[in-house]
């Protein structure tokens, strides 16, 4: 057995991709998507027919719509190669926005259910601000689900489980990356690899505690620079991983032990924790590398919503 399929038997594996040709040699459960993944998709010949078509037929509508339109066309054909979800994300320009985030989630949502395709089969991803957050309680009150990303504290975790959103997407990789750029030369890679690793172990925190206090909200891992970084996490709720990544797993057939446990995490005294809206931003602002890593993803996220806009125009 090799480690991809090793690892299934203890977690969720979610393709995390545009590229709707790859996700079928791996048999993921779901699959994630953004408007990088998406970019970087459309900029593949394969592709290209695909934006031309939606630009054809919905670019009189003006570029949100046509946006829109886009990100449900690659979502329908993802969802014809797996059992599960899709994660859709909203426009990274609302991040502060939560009205605008629900207006734009529920057009996302109509357009998915007038191709047929059900409510439970679409995740809608927010940023993790405190505005998205409050988003994403109202969506899921209403009945859509909702995927919370750029997620990189304990904190935000703590609000998400709060708003009762679907599932979160801790960012390992960039959490990882931070911690290392942070050391410099001092960084010693064998000695903050596996469970050591920064990404990892904040992702232990959230899973333990939400398991520990029966919050419900799924825990899925997301962002991985190596693949020692999943193996690490066997056992969390859900890996969102990259196609490359993906095939290092099926490659490998090295043993592959659960290291998350939800009886464990539920057999530890770990304090309740909760957070109103001034509690949170300043817990977030106490943490340097969520707070700097929240804002770099969104204006990662925005500068390649806006290249897909220039390419549609």
């Amino acid at each position: 057995m090799n480690q991809l399929e090793a690892l299934k038997q203890f977690t969720t594996v979610v393709a995390d991709t545009g590229d709707f040709h790859q996700i079928a040699a791996f048999t993921p459960r779901d699959a994630t998507t953004n408007p990088s993944l998406i970019l970087k998709a459309v900029q593949k010949p394969e592709y290209a027919p695909l934006l031309q078509q939606v630009v054809a037929r919905h670019g009189s509508q003006g570029l949100e719509e046509t946006m829109n339109r886009l990100l449900v066309v690659f979502g329908c054909e993802i969802l014809q190669h797996i059992p599960g979800r899709v994660s859709t994300e909203v426009d990274a320009r609302l991040s502060f926005d939560t009205e605008a985030t629900v207006t734009r989630a529920r057009r996302i949502i109509d357009l998915y259910q007038g191709e047929g395709v059900h409510v439970d089969r679409v995740l809608i991803k927010i940023a993790s601000t405190w505005e998205g957050i409050q988003a994403a309680a109202r969506l899921e009150r209403e009945g859509i689900h909702t995927n919370l990303t750029l997620l990189f504290s304990f904190a935000q975790a703590v609000a998400c489980g709060q708003a009762k959103v679907q599932l979160i997407s801790p960012f390992v990789g960039r959490i990882y990356d931070w911690y290392k750029k942070q050391a410099g030369s001092s960084w010693d890679e064998t000695a903050m690899a596996g469970a050591n690793d920064p990404g990892v172990k904040s992702v232990k925190t959230i899973y333990n505690f939400y398991k520990q206090h029966g919050i419900a909200t799924e825990v899925m891992g997301a962002s991985f620079r190596n693949v020692g970084q999943i193996t690490a996490l066997a056992g969390c709720d859900l890996l969102t991983i990259s196609p490359e990544l993906l095939t290092q797993l099926a490659g490998n057939d090295a043993p592959l032990v659960r290291a998350l446990d939800a009886d464990a995490a539920k057999a530890m005294d770990i304090p309740f924790v909760q957070y109103d809206e001034a509690a949170f931003r300043f817990a977030l602002n106490q943490d340097a590398m969520a707070t700097e890593k929240l804002a770099e993803g969104i204006r990662a996220f925005v500068a390649d919503t806006i290249k897909l806009e220039s390419m549609m125009q």
